[in-house]
């Protein structure tokens, strides 16, 4: 699901009470598990959030991964020799794909994606959006997916909901537009 909207409105606050990051109202599902069933680092992992700037607490890059996975990495245009770049160094687009690599590589059962390309050029916006949709096709996850590009989100995505100060819309993307760029609805 796409979800759009002017800045301000709300849209990282919902993924934020989505990811139990924030107290919220009401019950939040992941299929029959209620998140206020299990502890928040337990629901973190199931329901991982990339925010729209992603945070760095070490000094390289290795310190922030477990592991490195060849087929990750490589899709998003680095080498093994990227865990041992200084994070001071990253530019806004590189940290923002070694942070998918990061949520990804945790094995979420679900993703909320905040503006996930907002600082990448168009090749690597679009090899991001394809690492996506593959993780989620091979997966079979859900997704929430913010952009003020709607034409992202119509590639991206299989429904839109709009966010406004007085209502919101939710609407069908049509199946031969998400067909003609590699999803099907």
């Amino acid at each position: 699901m796409g979800l759009t909207g002017p800045s301000g409105i709300g849209k990282s606050i919902l993924l934020k009470a989505l990811a139990d990051m924030l107290p919220h109202q009401g019950d939040i599902f992941l299929g029959d598990i209620e998140s206020q069933t299990i502890s928040a680092p337990q629901w973190r992992r199931k329901v991982a959030l990339l925010p729209a700037e992603s945070q760095w607490w070490c000094e390289t890059v290795g310190e922030h991964f477990q592991g490195y996975d060849e087929v990750l990495f490589t899709h998003l245009g680095f080498n093994k020799d990227v865990l041992d770049w200084q994070v001071s160094h990253l530019s806004s687009g590189e940290k923002q794909r070694l942070a998918c690599i990061r949520v990804l590589m945790n094995q979420p059962e679900a993703l909320l994606l905040d503006e996930p390309t907002a600082n990448l050029d168009p090749d690597n916006r679009a090899q991001l959006e394809l690492l996506i949709r593959d993780y989620q096709h091979k997966h079979q996850i859900p997704v929430v997916w913010i952009s003020h590009d709607k034409e992202q989100l119509e590639r991206v995505c299989q429904q839109l909901l709009t966010i406004n100060k007085s209502h919101y819309d939710i609407s069908q993307i049509a199946p031969e537009q998400t067909e003609e760029h590699g999803m099907t609805a």
